[in-house]
Parts: C-alpha cells; sequence; structure tokens
C-alpha cells in the first residue's frame, strides 16, 4: 500500500496499478502515468487504453481481466487534461475495472464520487474510488516567516517540461552522496509517487502560498527540502500557481526546467504565446523569490531533450550554458550530478 497524506486521514492506494491512458494523444498530459511508470515501475502491472491513444510507456498493454489476472489491485488514471475533467466515454472502461474489484484513483479535478455509474459499480463491487486531488482542509494564509533549513524548487520555462522528474533526480543524486534531503510533491502523479504531498493547482488561491509553508516546514540547517514546481510564471492560464508556490517556498535555490523541442508555450490555443528567453524567465523568478529570500539563486537548468537529435544534444546543452552561466543537463540521460555539485559549493 501506498499512502497518500494529503488531508488529516491518509489514502492507502493498494499496488500493483494498472495504468489507464484512455484516448489521450500527447505526452504533456500523460504526465502521470509515464511518471509512475518511470519512477514507480515495480507497483505497475501495465497500461491500458483506447483507439487513437499515442502513449506507449515501458509498461505491456493489459486488459482489465489481464491485470486482474497478474494481480493488479488499483486503475489509475494516467492522464493529466486541461481542466482535469473525466471524458465521457472513460466511463464504461472505469466501471468496468471497478465491477472487476480494481479500485479507481484519479488525480483529476472532476470528482468520481460524482459519477453515478462508478459510484453504482463500486457498491456491489466493494471497490473504492479515491480522489486524489483534494487538497488539506483549514489552510492557513502564508506568512512570510523565514524557516529554518534549505530549500530548492524547479521552476519552468512552460507547464510539463520536467519539473518533477527533475526534483525527483536531483533528491535521488542528493540521496547517494547521503544528504538529509526530502522530495515534497505538489501534484497528483508527485503525490502518488511519493506518499505524501499536497495539490497545490486545487488549492484556492489564497491559500496557496500558505500550503507551500505547510508543505516544507522548518527543519536543520542542513536539511534540504526538494520542491516539485507547478506551472510557470510566464503562462497565461497557470501563472497563478507558480507564485503562490514560488513564494510559499522561500527556496534558497532554483532550478529552471525547459522543453528543448518547445517554442511555444503548451495548451490549447496558445501557440501564440512564445518561450521566454532564458535571462527573462530567470529575472521574473528571480525578482519574486527575492521579495521572500533575499538569497535566493538559480543553480542550474535542466533539460528535457527527447525529441532533439543525439548528435546535436550536447551542443545545444553547451549553448545553453555559454547562454546561463548555469550548469545543463538533461536529468534521465546525464544526471543531475553538476546540479548538485553547484548546489555543494555554493551552500556548504
Amino acid at each position: 500500500m501506498n499512502k497518500v497524506m494529503n488531508s488529516d486521514t491518509p489514502i492507502s492506494i493498494s499496488a500493483p496499478y494498472l495504468v489507464y491512458f484512455g484516448d489521450v494523444q500527447e505526452e504533456s498530459f500523460a504526465k502521470t502515468g509515464l511518471g509512475l511508470a518511470q519512477w514507480r515501475r515495480e507497483d505497475c502491472v501495465g497500461q491500458m487504453s483506447r483507439p487513437g491513444c499515442e502513449i506507449r510507456s515501458a509498461l505491456p498493454d493489459l486488459t482489465i481481466e489481464q491485470a486482474v489476472a497478474e494481480g493488479a489491485k488499483s486503475i489509475v488514471i494516467g492522464v493529466a487534461s486541461v481542466g482535469g475533467a473525466i471524458p465521457s466515454h472513460w466511463v464504461d472502461d472505469l466501471a468496468s475495472a471497478a465491477r472487476h474489484g480494481l479500485d479507481i484513483v484519479s488525480g483529476m479535478h472532476s470528482r468520481l464520487t460524482s459519477i453515478p455509474v462508478l459510484v453504482e459499480a463500486t457498491s456491489t463491487s466493494g471497490a473504492r474510488l479515491l480522489d486524489i486531488r483534494t487538497p488539506p482542509p483549514d489552510l492557513p494564509i502564508a506568512t512570510g516567516d523565514k524557516r529554518s533549513g534549505k530549500r530548492l524548487l524547479t521552476v519552468g520555462t512552460d507547464c510539463a517540461v520536467g519539473k518533477k522528474y527533475t526534483a525527483l533526480a536531483i533528491e535521488k543524486e542528493m540521496q547517494a552522496r547521503r544528504w538529509n534531503v526530502d522530495f515534497r510533491a505538489t501534484g497528483q502523479t508527485g503525490i502518488m509517487i511519493a506518499g505524501s504531498g499536497i495539490p497545490i493547482d486545487a488549492v484556492v488561491s489564497d491559500f496557496i502560498a500558505g500550503a507551500a509553508e505547510i508543505l516544507s516546514p522548518a527543519a536543520d540547517e542542513g536539511h534540504w527540502d526538494v520542491i516539485e514546481g507547478q506551472g510557470s510564471l510566464s503562462h497565461p492560464s497557470f501563472a497563478g500557481v507558480s507564485l503562490g508556490l514560488l513564494h510559499g517556498s522561500q527556496p534558497d535555490a532554483l532550478v529552471l526546467c525547459h522543453d528543448a523541442a518547445r517554442s511555444s508555450v503548451s495548451g490549447l490555443g496558445l501557440d501564440r504565446f512564445p518561450i521566454l528567453p532564458f535571462s527573462e524567465t530567470i529575472e521574473c523568478a528571480l525578482a519574486h523569490a527575492h521579495r521572500v529570500n533575499s538569497n535566493a539563486r538559480f543553480v542550474g537548468l535542466s533539460v528535457n531533450t527527447s525529441r532533439i537529435e543525439s548528435t546535436k544534444r550536447l551542443d545545444l546543452l553547451d549553448q545553453y550554458a555559454e547562454e546561463t552561466g548555469l550548469p545543463v543537463i538533461d536529468p534521465i540521460i546525464d544526471g543531475t550530478g553538476p546540479i548538485v555539485d553547484r548546489i555543494a559549493s555554493e551552500f556548504s
């Protein structure tokens, strides 16, 4: 069981999982399932999709019946679509899974319990409906008070550029060096991976910074919280959650995350908004970070190069390093050693 602490009562997700991708076509919307396949492969028996789905993870394709035979206990919706709604044509698949005894786990904004067919299916099988995107009650307003300990926050040039992957990879590298460190999850996938966290984009806007404060509480001076970033300060739709998280986190260190193949921000009809230059993104982030921590600084640039030709990858990273003066890596290919080296040298 993976216990997800997002309220006063922990939610226990029963493993192993069947990851459901529906008929999603863009990888940026399938980050929940792909994240589970990457970071919790041992808890996944396979993936299930509908005709038209373009997503292929490392997991085998299974039917519900095959997944049950393999021991699956839960079906996890592996999609984080714009608006967070569960498409109506997915409901029959999910209801069938529930009738076979699988718990349904969702990080979408739509509540599973608001769908009568699913409620009926679980009532006869004993399966559970688990909504992960539920913030704790009675969150405080942020105080802006300085907290002990060290904090790193990943920020992005856009949404879905690798902020979660980068934070997890940095935590892994710090753990390998025997640092005192915790990954702090702020999105549904991160919460499923870590077993705890707060779904920041489901928090009422007045309380986002306060939620970030309690997510990364005061700690020993040598302790690092590596905080999963959300959205982007330059995204027309999602800048609000990014700013609240930045203020509440009070980061000492910032890592900029970028998709090298992307020229405009993601989202329906938003391709008219170009990705800003690194210098503008860094300047904007520091202006707000310095409001709550005058010593905040960037320590690295993390780049998703999965859609870049391998012969051009290293030259591109060198170009970015010259442009920013920061260590530049792809966390999946290169690891995060150079970034953690910079942290060690600047915060020793």
